[in-house]
Parts: structure tokens; sequence; C-alpha cells
């Protein structure tokens, strides 16, 4: 089983896939580390020899990749923050930071609506 940067690597899919497996890689920079390491990228996660995995990881620890990377991410939230801008104020609250309406949407984001009584009509 092939393990890289602490995550295994599924065994039964094709390594450019099994390779986005990893936070912070996907499909292009899978295959531009499978061409400059010249691993095949039609091969098995599997059928990978030693040789072919030390090249990965070799070629892998280039990029901030998995702990490294959500480090570097929350680093910059928290700089954001710290400096008062507007992005950073929007990550407080736990708004969109790029824009987006909140009118109608960004539910994930805001959470489950919350039902309002509606106006009763005056009968006479």
């Amino acid at each position: 089983m092939a393990r890289l940067s602490g995550v295994d690597l599924p065994k039964n899919k094709r390594i450019v896939i099994a390779l986005t497996y990893l936070f912070g890689i996907g499909p292009s920079l899978s295959e531009l580390i499978l061409g400059t390491t010249g691993v095949n990228p039609d091969k098995r996660a599997k059928d990978l020899t030693e040789d072919e995995i030390l090249k990965l990881r070799d070629a892998i620890s280039a990029y901030p990749i998995e702990g490294d990377l959500r480090r570097q991410i929350s680093q910059n939230i928290r700089r954001l923050s710290d400096i008062g801008s507007y992005k950073g104020s929007r990550h407080r609250k736990k708004l969109p930071v790029h824009g987006q309406r909140t009118h109608t949407n960004a539910r994930t984001k805001r959470g489950k609506r919350i039902a309002v009584a509606g106006k009763k009509k005056v009968t006479k």
C-alpha cells in the first residue's frame, strides 16, 4: 500500500487519481508530478514499486500539502482578521467572503432557515 505524507492512497485507483486524495493536490498538479517523476499515470497505486514511491515522495515534498497547507491557510485567515480587513470581518462573522449575495443564498454558511411567524389577517 502506498503511503504518502501520512495518507494511505486507495489501492485500486489509478495513481493520477489516487494522488488527488492528498489535501492540496488536484488533477493538474497530480499530472505535473507524474510527468516530472516519469511514473505512468495509468498505473494502479498497488502496482507501484518502492523506487517509484520514493520518486513521488521527493517530488511531492516541494509543494505545501496536508498539515502545512492547512496551517498556512488558517494563518492567512487569522492575519486578515487581525489587520481588520473586510475579508477578515466576513470570516469572523462566518459569511461569504468573495462578494456573493446573502439575501437568498449562502445557506451552507449561514445555517438552516429559521421560520418567522407571519402577520395575522384582521377579520371584520
